[in-house]
């Protein structure tokens, strides 16, 4: 709802001019915040003690970074007639994003799967996005992304810098941010509120929404839906051919069918210039949305089952309706 909130704050008091230029000022402010809070949070030992499930993390690292993907090019290209250029490469660039964190953990907490393995497969997750999904984007996306010298720099700055700040930092503050961690929880979202806003505020300005038609945007939720649906079903299927334990199971399919509003948006403010952020974001939010939706269904359903009850008969994946 404070998503849509911003939407809406854009859509009426766009910003504009020396506001404007306040505004993206304070986002990459608030963007380096974020990552360094991330760092901070993410304990080293923590990681370690995770390395031991180390089949699970690669293949949820498989399924964020390889078979998300491939389903985006196959998204893309089935959706570009109707949705036109800007929002099908936004399809793709959500597909290219690493995991959530918080809600793979929770819906993982939900389901009474492998939480241990959950933070540490999210956490690792998150880490390697921060340099993977910007060379997936320079790859697949071409034109659409800005990869030279000065978006390198400006990724080390604003992504990668504050997060090695956070790890360095984490031995000073950590007792610090577990007390707060309400206080964290409102630089979070009040971080993704803030490029939410400046992202439709300069789509607004620049009179991109006139080109969002009603059936484009259906358009767009059945195919983040499709794509969703065919993540869940194929690391449902996954895991129980590799011989996973339920526990496991649980978390390869919650861990590797999420991607990170968190990190997503902070990336592509960083990646697409001008305008054309406003609507390659538009897929991400949609998709985020349903994804939130889908999954803490399939979380109560599971948490509710005995345990005595084999995974395989709860694992049948219902497509999102």
């Amino acid at each position: 709802m404070a998503i849509l909130g911003a939407v809406g704050l854009a859509t009426l008091l766009p910003a504009r001019g020396g506001a404007a230029t306040g505004l993206s000022h304070a986002t990459v402010f608030v963007i380096g915040l974020l990552f360094f809070l991330y760092g901070a949070r993410l304990s080293p030992r923590a990681a370690w003690d995770g390395v031991k499930q180390w089949r699970l993390h690669l293949v949820i690292l498989a399924s964020t970074f390889v078979l998300f993907p491939l389903l985006g090019l196959a998204a893309e290209a089935a959706s570009q007639p109707v949705l036109g250029p800007d929002l099908a490469k936004g399809v793709l660039f959500l597909t290219l994003l690493p995991s959530t964190v918080q809600s793979s953990i929770a819906f993982t907490s939900l389901a009474r799967g492998n939480v241990a393995a959950a933070v540490c497969a999210a956490s690792f997750s998150s880490l390697a996005g921060i340099v993977v999904t910007p060379a997936l984007a320079s790859v697949v996306l071409g034109g659409a992304v800005r990869v030279d010298g000065g978006a390198v720099t400006s990724l080390t700055a604003q992504l990668l810098l504050p997060f090695v700040a956070g790890q360095v930092a984490r031995r000073w503050i950590a007792d610090w941010i577990g007390a707060h961690k309400p206080l964290l929880t409102v630089v979070d979202r009040g971080s993704i509120l803030l490029v939410v806003y400046s992202a439709f505020s300069e789509g607004m300005v620049a009179g991109v929404w006139h080109s969002v038609s009603l059936p484009r945007l259906g358009t767009l939720v059945v195919c983040c839906a499709a794509v969703l649906a065919a993540v869940l079903t194929l690391t449902g299927l996954a895991s129980r051919q590799l011989g996973f334990a339920r526990p496991e199971r649980v978390t390869l399919v919650f861990c590797g069918s999420k991607k990170s509003l968190a990190a997503g948006l902070p990336m592509a403010a960083v990646l697409f210039p001008g305008h054309a952020l406003s609507l390659m974001v538009l897929p991400l939010m949609v998709f985020h949305q349903i994804q939130l939706m889908v999954c803490t269904v399939l979380a109560r359903r599971w948490g509710q089952e005995p345990v005595s009850q084999k995974f395989d008969e709860v694992a049948v994946l219902p497509a999102p309706a």
